[in-house]
């Protein structure tokens, strides 16, 4: 199959061919492409089946928080379940394959769960299964427990070795995006010890997702730029495809580093290597996820996060669809239209939950105002969405904004409890932090790129002071200031149809409902 959602431009090698398959399909992708932005270069939306209901599930993210394209990747005694395509990076040869189905992915014979859906509600199982009493260890509990879980494991030895190691350093940075970028140039360069840690196998973060400039150049360029500097540098420890997990005492930080590719090439290399690094101070800038809206069936596949389509766009080169609409309650949202247009992807409606003036011209879309999305139709695929003045709009992608929620939760290792902010509408980090932790950028609230990256800059340079070294005078990159202003949007009224919260594991936001009814209210 052709890439026929492959459009020009983007980070991608579009030179260099790769070869995968997906459910046994020979497909290609790209040097440069994750398997979620392969699979939607080849035109598949459907990915994969619920836990609860099996019902159709597409991707909707483009990092690490996706909930729905979770595979099974390689076979045998290589074969990992469980791994999200989103932030597993495109290799000649792999083999992906959809889970939590049986039958045909298009055919899963256990979607009949999803008409027993009325009698499933929250949990049912302590409250259906009490009679007889005998019948549970013997007929419920191994029915349930079968029906259970997402992929399977192998049962073979695994063939990969792992290691271990130790890494010290003055100033450990969280996250290599704009914010860790400019605290870590501006550290570095005062000679300190620096180690900047990012999830991603490419650092930049959502710089290069953006078409936003940066000192003229584009955020990727900027980012790249910045990279190599920092790469030149002697004092400065670079580790992309690395998760940082824990905050522990002493100043030690517990990371996994992800080195499949070198493992792929020389067989006697670590797979992972699970790292201690001990950091006299360290800075959190990990950024933000967005957050999706509540309304009847937002569950389809083609049912996007705004900042995904917008990243498949401009860093992946996919267009998600032919005809893209866009669903916010915030001025970021709009930039994703922006974003589509300008790569001559065809932007049909802008709907807009607040009764304000249109942010941007959107040329070719109908704009709504102070209108929501209350539902949508298509089974396999999103096929057209209704909003609340009535008005159906034929689309095969919507892209939902909801705001933003600051990465805070590295911040809570130590009993630290978030404090909540009506200007974005999210929790944000308070002053509780762990010993020698400080936080910049968006994981502290700060949505605007210019003031980001001017904090990560200042950041940088007082954690270098206080720590004894001489931070050189250097200016924070420049970039044009950005609006950001979002007014709470937590759900549409849905009637009788379900709006869902946890689309992994099938929570509706009568499930919560219900559950807070019954006493369950702590989110814990």
């Amino acid at each position: 199959m052709s890439q026929i959602n492959r459009i020009k431009g983007g980070l991608v090698n579009q030179k260099k061919s790769i070869s995968f398959t997906f459910n046994g399909q020979i497909l290609t992708g790209f040097e440069g492409d994750t398997l979620a932005s392969a699979l939607l270069a080849n035109n598949k939306k459907l990915v994969g089946r619920s836990f609860k209901y099996h019902r159709p599930r597409g991707i909707v993210t483009a990092g690490s928080e996706e909930p729905n394209a979770i595979m099974e990747i390689g076979n045998g005694a290589y074969k990992e379940p469980n791994t999200k395509a989103t932030i597993t990076e495109l290799y000649n040869g792999l083999e992906a394959n959809s889970q939590n189905h049986r039958g045909p992915l298009g055919f899963d014979l256990m979607a009949i769960t999803d008409f027993l859906s009325p009698l499933l509600g929250a949990g049912f199982y302590y409250k259906t299964f009490m009679w007889p009493k005998a019948f549970w260890e013997k007929f419920y509990e191994p029915a349930i427990r079968n029906a259970a879980g997402l992929g399977t494991l192998s049962t073979e030895a695994d063939p990969d070795t792992y290691d271990k190691g130790f890494r010290y350093c003055d100033i450990l940075i969280i996250g290599a995006g704009a914010t860790g970028l400019s605290a870590a140039i501006t550290a570095a360069s005062s000679g300190a010890k620096v180690i900047l840690a990012d999830e991603d196998f490419l650092m930049g973060g959502r710089l290069n997702t953006e078409s936003i400039k940066i000192n003229g150049v584009s955020g990727s360029k900027w980012a790249k730029d910045t990279v190599a500097a920092l790469s030149a540098m002697e004092n400065v420890t670079l580790m992309s495809d690395t998760t940082i997990f824990g905050v522990y005492d002493h100043g030690i930080y517990g990371a996994i580093e992800n080195r499949a590719s070198e493992a792929r090439e020389y067989k006697d290399k670590p797979r992972q290597v699970n790292w201690r690094i001990y950091a006299k101070r360290s800075i959190l800038c990990a950024g933000a996820i967005e957050r999706s809206i509540a309304f009847g069936n937002n569950d389809r596949p083609g049912v996007m996060l705004a900042s995904a389509v917008r990243a498949y766009a401009n860093r992946f080169a996919v267009a998600t669809g032919d005809k893209v609409s866009v669903y916010t309650n915030n001025d970021d949202g709009w930039n994703t239209a922006r974003d589509l247009v300008l790569n001559n992807i065809q932007v049909v409606a802008v709907i807009d939950s607040r009764s304000i003036s249109p942010v941007l011209r959107v040329p070719g879309a109908e704009i709504f105002m102070g209108t929501d999305v209350e539902d949508t139709s298509g089974r396999r695929a999103l096929k057209s969405i209704k909003l609340t003045n009535g008005k159906s709009i034929v689309t095969d992608c919507l892209a939902v904004s909801g705001g933003w929620n600051p990465n805070l939760h590295l911040t809570c290792h130590h009993r630290g409890i978030p404090k909540w902010s009506e200007k974005i509408a999210s929790f944000i980090p308070d002053e509780s932090n762990p010993p020698g932790m400080s936080v910049a950028g968006r994981a502290k609230g700060t949505m605007v790129l210019s003031d980001a990256i001017i904090e990560g800059h200042n950041e940088g340079s007082s954690v270098a002071s206080d720590l004894g070294y001489n931070v050189k005078e250097l200016d924070p990159a420049e970039t044009q200031t950005v609006s950001y202003s979002v007014t709470a949007n937590w759900g549409v009224p849905s009637g009788k149809n379900r709006a869902w919260v946890d689309l992994q594991n099938d929570v509706t936001a009568k499930d919560i409902k219900l559950a807070n009814q019954e006493g369950f209210k702590p989110v814990e």
